[in-house]
């Protein structure tokens, strides 16, 4: 079936987008590129197959050819109405054919391909048996970049999608923290996302207390109680483009201590903030934010990269993280949030999405990144 929630674009959109990848493809010495359901796939395409099904059904893309995507023929009618199906050459087959000898055939013998990352192995093999001499790397191995660039059209559905973040962020702080279970907040989390339109819900970590200084902890039974530092990190998809948020709150009046370490975390996202700019390295991103954390004596407690990619996905290249040389570019889209985590006690975690200008960065979320005081 097509998505009835990701953005359509028009079919030229589409075809650009194709041309492009097939061209990225043939730059880094790959025959072309192998595309299975997943985002890729509704990326290039605007076509979301059934979530569920062993079928072969693949995106071929080579410069200098035309795109065919090969489908089963029970799903042939839903690709056709696809957003992207003009720019496309279909090739059904049906239940009782061998759809990777048809495959094959499109393909040069002994070529090396770039392939989704999440395709089925059981596809891999099959294909490598029908090509034996062919070759294969992951697409983010090999395009690391594809989807990392947004344009206009994508970034104002990026920044629509950090409001509605935003607008959750700004409700959920005034619904009662003391006495309620992390679940219960995290369902909050879950229906006011989707009220401000998001289509998915990825995440809604609620993480009190202790379970703070756990950066993926999963919302469960514990009792909030007042006096606990409770960090929320929230996001999902909106008309097909993600938001990924961080705010920390606190459950009545917060020690010197909980103060102190919140605003050195404000801080670090701050300074990484503020090292985005057309040309810096990633990892210039990860330097500024993590050298705040450490000069005020809590660098081994910030565990995890200062921030990802995110796209048609929450999580995507490019990566801020320490060995990443590759330049920031206008258009990119990632997320800063430096944290600090105690073992035990508590955690802080700031995060925005930001996307980078001509000039610098800007921020798609804009709640306040104060200390919100909680009932």
């Amino acid at each position: 079936m097509t998505s009835s929630t990701a953005a359509s674009f028009t079919a030229d959109v589409y075809r650009a987008r194709m041309e492009r990848a097939a061209r990225a493809a043939a730059e880094a010495g790959l025959a072309g590129l192998l595309v299975a359901p997943g985002p890729d796939l509704v990326w290039l395409t605007g076509y979301t197959p059934p979530a569920v099904t062993e079928r072969l059904t693949l995106l071929v893309l080579a410069a200098g050819q035309d795109p065919v995507l090969v489908v089963p023929a029970l799903e042939a009618p839903d690709a056709r109405q696809a957003a992207g199906a003009p720019a496309l050459t279909l090739r059904d087959w049906t239940d009782g054919k061998d759809p990777y000898a048809a495959t094959a055939a499109l393909l040069d013998a002994r070529g090396r391909f770039g392939i989704s990352d999440n395709a089925w192995a059981l596809h891999l093999l099959a294909l490598r048996q029908a090509l034996p001499g062919s070759s294969y790397a992951s697409l983010t191995e090999a395009l690391p970049m594809l989807r990392a660039v947004k344009d206009a059209a994508e970034l104002e559905l990026m920044t629509a999608a950090g409001a509605a973040a935003d607008a959750t962020f700004e409700e959920i702080r005034n619904v009662p923290f003391a006495g309620r279970r992390e679940s219960d907040v995290a369902a909050d989390l879950d229906r006011l996302l989707r009220r401000h339109g998001h289509e998915q819900v990825d995440f809604t970590i609620v993480a009190s207390g202790p379970h703070g200084a756990d950066p993926h902890h999963e919302a469960g039974d514990r009792v909030i109680e007042r006096g606990d530092m409770v960090v929320l990190d929230f996001g999902g998809l909106k008309d097909g483009y993600g938001s990924d948020t961080s705010r920390t709150v606190h459950v009545g009046e917060p020690t010197d201590e909980e103060r102190r370490v919140h605003d050195v975390v404000r801080a670090a996202q701050e300074a990484g903030f503020r090292a985005v700019r057309p040309g810096a390295a990633c990892q210039d991103v990860d330097r500024a934010a993590r050298a705040v954390i450490a000069d005020a004596g809590y660098g081994e407690y910030f565990i995890h990269r200062t921030g990802h990619g995110i796209g048609v996905t929450t999580h995507e290249p490019p990566y801020m993280i320490e060995g990443e040389e590759r330049p920031l570019v206008p258009g990119m889209c990632f997320s800063v949030e430096p944290g600090i985590y105690l073992p035990g006690r508590f955690g802080v975690r700031i995060e925005d999405i930001v996307t980078v200008t001509e000039d610098g960065g800007r921020r798609l979320n804009t709640t306040t990144r104060e200390l919100v005081i909680v009932e």
